[in-house]
Order: C-alpha cells, then structure tokens, then sequence
C-alpha cells in the first residue's frame, strides 16, 4: 500500500512525533518522582505527631508555674530531687501549706510515701479561708489532718488522667477532676494553676484553693 520510500518517511515522521512524547513521559516521572517527594514530606507528620506528644509529654504546665524560682532547691529540678514535702518547704507560694504539714505531723508521712499525688494549695488558697477559721483548723490537729490527706492520692496521676476521674484519697473519700490541655478543676471548686510538678516520690498539681472532704 505504501512504497519503501514512504514507508521510510513515516518511520522518520513517527519517530519525530514519538520522540517530544517519551521527553514528556520522562518529564511526568521526573514529576512523580517530585510527587514521590511527599512521602518525605508526610514523613514530617510522625515528627508533628512526636511535636504533639511532645508538648502533651509530661513536665509543669499553667500559669502558677511562672512563679516557681528558676533555679536552687525550689526550682523545677531541685524540687525533683527532694520528697514532696522538703520539695514544697522550698517553693516561697506554698509556705502555709508546709506550716499545715508541720502542724498535722505529716511531713515524714509524706515524705516516705511512695509514687502520691499531692494537690497543693497555694498561700493565695489559704488565704480565701476567713484567718478565724484557718487559725482554728491549725489548732486543731484531727481536723488539719483530715483535710491535708484529703489532698493526697495514692498513685502518680498524669494530666491525661486528669481529664475525668474520681480518686481515692489518703483521706479515704474521693475528689474529682476534670478538664484537658492545660486546664483542669478539681472537685469543680479547685483550678490547677501548676500542673505535673515531680518530686522525689510524688506529682504535685498546684491549686488555687484548699479542697474540703466531702
């Protein structure tokens, strides 16, 4: 149908035509091969993902913590270093509750305790109670010491575990939380204003008022 002579023009025609089209093929897998890219680039999602658990990672949160020196015995560190009570005589805001500790007879209870949670008042929280009332309760030591224990759970708790529970208390009745990120109620009453604080033997979540057992 076709002489040899125009067959020969075909073939140089055709592969003129096909030649731009491999050049294009080849520049489409240069472009997947940019699209393969983006398994890098959704690799970088694990590393947000570690970024998120990173910042959701234990370690202090909240506004109170501003006040917690930056170095020495009642920093961070040294808190870390020392049982929970020797830990809190070091922090200047929690001053009233280390008096109620020494008043009740608690500071070795606590101190030999092992893996506790202790939600501290701050001076700021034993100040909303009428001075009258609060020289009474330091006066009287079954009465100190009942609400005291009440502010210690049996076990580490973490701000995951924050989010909604019910807690057995050294004081052998219950306290509530509640909240997330980086805000949480205990007993709907107390606001942590500095959470997950390690001791030498416990976690310690500052707050905003002295809880009453219930």
């Amino acid at each position: 149908m076709f002489s040899t002579r125009s067959r020969r023009t075909l073939a140089v025609v055709f592969a003129a035509t096909a030649l731009p089209l491999a050049l294009t093929a080849c520049g489409m897998d240069d472009s997947s091969g940019d699209k393969g890219s983006a398994p890098s680039a959704a690799k970088e999602d694990p590393a947000q993902d570690d970024a998120g658990k990173t910042s959701q990672a234990s370690g202090p949160f909240g506004p109170g913590c501003a006040s917690v020196p930056k170095d020495g015995a009642g920093s961070f560190d040294g808190m870390a270093k020392d049982p929970v009570a020797t830990a809190a005589s070091n922090n200047p805001a929690l001053s009233t509750l280390v008096t109620a500790v020494k008043e009740a007879g608690l500071v070795d209870t606590l101190n030999n305790a092992e893996n506790i949670t202790v939600f501290a008042p701050t001076n700021d929280a034993f100040a909303k109670i009428p001075k009258a009332d609060l020289d009474k309760v330091l006066a009287d030591k079954a009465t100190l010491t009942k609400i005291l224990t009440y502010h210690v759970v049996g076990e580490k708790l973490s701000p995951e575990q924050l989010e909604k529970g019910s807690y057995d208390t050294l004081q052998k009745s219950k306290l509530t939380t509640a909240g997330s990120g980086e805000s949480y109620k205990v007993n709907d009453s107390a606001n942590v204003v500095c959470g997950d604080v390690s001791t030498a033997n416990a976690t310690v979540h500052i707050i905003d008022t002295v809880l009453m057992p219930r």
